[in-house]
């Protein structure tokens, strides 16, 4: 379990700590542009080492049925942060060093077929929270029956196809270091343990994060198994998949042999592109996000409350509704999301939150850009358990920049500054620096 947070500090002690993270803080940019440096120094030489490892990493028969191509990213990230980590960044220091391997393999047998395995080594699918791990984040086969995109029939464990922000979230096409906030920020939700009543589950709201219990409106691409329809017929597009997790659910529970299909979660979208400017979505989500664990805890509190004695975990969904947006204009590239979510909470009710935000993306140079996000996320009304209402999590503003230099098609860096608010006294890292290197080939 996490270590116990210290929500002040003082004494010499908190100089000396302060005085080190600033030196931390100063010093990210410089080691970045060291590693750039000493990476960039021989650039010819460099490009041409990987333009022929990336050829070497491809094989296909002679007559082009067969094709594998193997595609590596390589990330290395530092952050700083001022106090508690925000979003799923794990851990309790201020500062830390994350690295990232991600293999992916690319298979297609003729025109209808295709596989995508996805592999990473690090510090957990969210920075720290594990010491090391392997996995495979996504393995997936589709078929495509007809010679054109309008029906795709997809099985196994893959991003979910609601909203905009999953197709472009790897490192290499994300302006940002982190997600926005409807993917990454957890609220007092949790998916095991079940709050005994309106008191307890309120109380939750003036603690730090506790990202081993809690959960976002959407985790991060959310790789839950299953299978999906999808397709493209002229300017529209949609897709429809059936997983067995919800869009809050953890990443430990995407993988089928920590989770069934006994309370599968329906999802869905449709998208118009009415030039080529413009593409805009409507996304929908039904389906539990209570795990078999929280059972203990619906029997235990029927007892006090009778009138969840006859429900299960199936009976109590997260219901979504997202639109999402996106605008090209020369050198200029505009996204936003609006998620309206609702939880339905044991012993509680409804427990509704709007999310969303607004990301711009502007090529400056061919290889410099910068990049800017405004993010919010609001909660609505809860009974308090005393014949009143209040909120029940904590409202967030967080504002996002971006800075970021391609030197080639293999190499890339971004630094990103953030600066965020939660109502009330506790804040969950106001601020946050972070850095990141990209090796792609």
């Amino acid at each position: 379990m996490t270590t116990p947070i210290h929500l002040q500090r003082r004494g010499a002690s908190t100089c000396v700590r302060a005085s080190l993270n600033q030196r931390t803080l100063l010093a990210l940019p410089t080691v970045l542009w060291l590693l750039l440096s000493a990476c960039c120094a021989p650039a010819t030489g460099q490009t041409a080492f990987l333009d022929r490892l990336d050829d070497a990493l491809s094989v296909q028969s002679r007559d082009g049925w067969f094709r594998s191509d193997l595609s590596v990213l390589l990330d290395l990230e530092g952050y700083y942060i001022d106090q508690r980590p925000p979003g799923v960044l794990f851990g309790d220091d201020e500062d830390f060093f994350n690295p990232r391997l991600s293999l992916y393999l690319d298979t297609r047998l003729g025109p209808h077929l295709y596989s995508l395995v996805q592999a990473r080594f690090d510090r957990g699918f969210d920075p720290r929270s594990t010491v090391r791990d392997a996995r495979a984040d996504e393995y997936l086969l589709r078929y495509t029956p007809l010679d054109t995109p309008a029906l795709n029939l997809q099985v196994g464990k893959f991003a979910t196809v609601v909203g905009n922000w999953v197709p472009r979230h790897d490192s290499w096409n994300n302006p940002f270091i982190t997600a926005p906030v409807p993917y990454e920020n957890v609220v007092v939700i949790t998916d095991a343990k079940v709050a005994p009543g309106p008191g307890p589950f309120l109380t939750r709201r003036t603690k730090p994060d506790d990202k081993f219990s809690w959960l976002p409106v959407i985790w991060g691409p959310s790789y839950a198994a299953g299978a999906s329809v999808f397709g493209r017929l002229d300017k529209f597009d949609y897709a429809l998949e059936v997983k067995n997790a919800s869009l809050s659910s953890r990443p430990a529970v995407w993988n089928p042999t920590e989770l069934g299909w006994e309370n599968p979660t329906v999802s869905g979208r449709v998208g118009v592109r009415p030039t080529a400017a413009w593409n805009a979505g409507a996304s929908f989500s039904v389906g539990p996000y209570l795990l078999p664990a929280a059972r203990n805890g619906i029997a235990a509190g029927a007892a006090v409350d009778a009138r969840e004695a006859a429900k299960d975990i199936g009976d109590f969904n997260q219901i979504t509704l997202a639109g999402d947006v996106s605008y090209t204009w020369r050198h200029w590239q505009f996204w936003g999301e609006l998620f309206v979510s609702r939880f339905e909470v044991p012993f509680v009710g409804d427990a509704d939150t709007l999310a969303y935000y607004v990301e711009a993306k502007h090529k400056i140079t061919p290889s410099l850009f910068a990049a800017l996000r405004w993010n919010q996320q609001f909660f609505a009304d809860v009974p308090d358990g005393r014949g009143g209402e209040t909120w029940w999590d904590r409202d967030l503003w967080r504002i996002d920049t971006a800075l970021g230099y391609r030197f080639d098609r293999h190499l890339q860096a971004k630094l990103q500054y953030s600066l965020s608010h939660q109502r009330g006294s506790l804040q969950q890292g106001e601020q946050l620096v972070a850095a990141q290197l990209t090796v792609k080939f």
